[in-house]
C-alpha cells in the first residue's frame, strides 16, 4: 500500500531572499543617512526572512524595550511591500536584540507556565509587542498548556491558562 505524500506548504526560499536584499538595501541606506556604522546579514528562518544588523552603536535603533526596533521593521516591511507587491513577514533584529529577548520571554513562559500549573489560577502578563507574545505563547505551549492574547494595541498581553 503505497503513502500519500504529506500535504507541506511549500516555501518560495528565493522570494524570501529578495525579500532580505530589498531590506538589506533599505536598511543600510538608513544607516548611510543616519551615519551609523553596521554590518548587515541576511538569513531566511523558517517561513521569513530574517536580515540582522550588527555593530558597535546601535542602542539607538533599538530604543527603549525595542520600540525604535519594531518601528524600523514596519518601515522595512513596507519598503519590501512597495517593491514586491506583497506582505512581508520580514524579522529585523539589531545588535542581536531580539535573540537576547526571545531567551529571556522564553524563561518567563515556562516559569508562569510552572507557576499556572502549580496554582492552577490563570495569569495575566504584562504588555508585548506581537514577536514578544509569540515567543511566550510558544514557551507556554511547550510546557503543556494555553494561553491567548487579549486587550488592544499597544496594551495587549498574555493570559496563561491552567489545563482544565
Amino acid at each position: 500500500m503505497a503513502e500519500e505524500p504529506e500535504e507541506t506548504a511549500t516555501i518560495d526560499i528565493e522570494a524570501l531572499e529578495r525579500e532580505g536584499d530589498i531590506a538589506a538595501d533599505y536598511i543600510e541606506g538608513l544607516l548611510d543617512i543616519a551615519d551609523f556604522d553596521g554590518d548587515i546579514d541576511m538569513d531566511v528562518e523558517g517561513d521569513r526572512a530574517l536580515v540582522s544588523v550588527v555593530g558597535a552603536t546601535l542602542k539607538e535603533l533599538i530604543g527603549e524595550r525595542g520600540e525604535v526596533l519594531e518601528a524600523l521593521q514596519e518601515l522595512t516591511r513596507l519598503a519590501v511591500h512597495r517593491t514586491t507587491g506583497t506582505r512581508s513577514r520580514l524579522m529585523l533584529d539589531i545588535g542581536g536584540y531580539r535573540e537576547s529577548r526571545r531567551k529571556v520571554l522564553r524563561k518567563l513562559g515556562t516559569e508562569v507556565a510552572n507557576e499556572v500549573k502549580r496554582t492552577g489560577r490563570a495569569k495575566e502578563l504584562n504588555p508585548m509587542t506581537p514577536f514578544e507574545r509569540k515567543v511566550v505563547h510558544d514557551a507556554v505551549a511547550a510546557a503543556g498548556l494555553h494561553s491567548e492574547s487579549e486587550g488592544e494595541e499597544p496594551s495587549r498581553y498574555v493570559v496563561v491558562y491552567p489545563v482544565d
